[in-house]
């Protein structure tokens, strides 16, 4: 899922949110507040996308462990994580690109549009609400053909009343 919108597929977010070589700056962006570990990093940018982008693990650390070949970061082991902090050579990096930096971020925030993030958030929590839902109950209950119908019915009205709101 690396770069690609993996929301709802339409509207501005087929765009892809990071290009290659991207990642890396926003990461060396997000550690110059401050040291961080890895799964911080991945809710830091989740929140700067408004819930609408969050890297997978496989991404954020091998790009952690590149960054710190490279000599942009160091990294120190506290209390069992790997805290990753900027280095000076890692801050003149970033510096060289801070350009990019502001389209990236801006193209995070236009995902959303202005004043949109917290109900983007807020859909985005219910979505993933509605799948634990799917996981907790449909093992074993998908075996009623009726309630599956139902429950099918239910989503696919949604879907089409969905799809309405967004043509007006």
């Amino acid at each position: 899922m690396f770069g690609k919108a993996w929301v709802l597929g339409f509207g501005p977010w087929r765009e892809r949110l990071f290009e290659k070589g991207d990642l890396k700056v926003i990461i060396l962006d997000l550690l110059k507040d401050k040291p961080r570990h890895g799964y911080e990093i991945i809710r830091s940018l989740e929140e700067r996308s408004g819930g609408l982008y969050a890297p997978s693990p496989g991404a954020v650390y091998p790009t952690l462990q590149m960054l710190e070949d490279m000599g942009y970061v160091t990294v120190v082991q506290q209390d069992g994580k790997k805290i990753y902090t900027i280095t000076e050579e890692g801050r003149r990096f970033l510096a060289e690109r801070e350009q990019r930096v502001e389209d990236i971020w801006g193209r995070a925030s236009g995902w959303c549009g202005p004043g949109l993030g917290d109900e983007v958030q807020e859909m985005v929590h219910e979505l993933r609400d509605l799948a634990r839902l799917f996981r907790r109950y449909g093992r074993g209950r998908w075996a009623d053909p009726e309630k599956l119908r139902r429950i099918r019915e239910v989503v696919s009205r949604a879907c089409h009343d969905i799809e309405a709101i967004l043509a007006e």
